[in-house]
């Protein structure tokens, strides 16, 4: 199945996304930053226990989900950057969290023509392509639509090794 393909290792390289968006409902969208926002939050994010960027925000923005995960409730947040602040890993960039938020529909139903962040890329960061999802590759999918290329964060990582 294809899927919509970032690689935020080159992403998050550019300092001013280049990259256009076809967002249907909203022409000045750029849903490439909320596309980055949902893959940052998926893989790289390291979801602690005691979050501070969810004790930082007096807007309730942020929670915790059932399933342990930090999730942003973007009708709350009103870009105040405390998170951003708060987060002492730097995983919340200022750039995720605009007060006018920008939404990515992964351009579903246009199968015979490229979403226009794929084609408009220079650096080539956003792609539609048939991937496999692949650890050893570092390539992890995210939801239905989406597969993302980044070394991602695991706790498992860091737990010491029971002998």
């Amino acid at each position: 199945m294809k899927r919509l393909f970032i690689d935020l290792d080159v992403c998050n390289k550019c300092k001013e996304c280049r990259a256009a968006c076809d967002y249907f409902y909203h022409p000045q969208n750029n849903g490439l930053s909320s596309l980055r926002e949902y893959a940052t939050f998926a893989t790289i994010c390291r979801h602690c226990e005691e979050a501070p960027c969810v004790n930082s925000c007096y807007h309730n923005a942020l929670e915790r989900a059932a399933d342990g995960h930090i999730k942003r409730y973007k009708m709350r947040c009103t870009s105040c950057k405390t998170c951003s602040i708060a987060c002492p890993f730097g995983i919340i960039f200022q750039d995720f969290i605009p007060y006018l938020d920008s939404r990515c529909d992964f351009c579903l139903g246009l199968n015979t023509v490229l979403p226009k962040c794929a084609g408009s890329c220079p650096e080539h960061a956003v792609e539609v392509r048939e991937v496999e999802e692949d650890a050893e590759k570092n390539i992890y999918f995210v939801g239905e639509h989406l597969a993302v290329h980044t070394l991602k964060w695991s706790r498992d990582d860091i737990q010491p090794k029971k002998k």
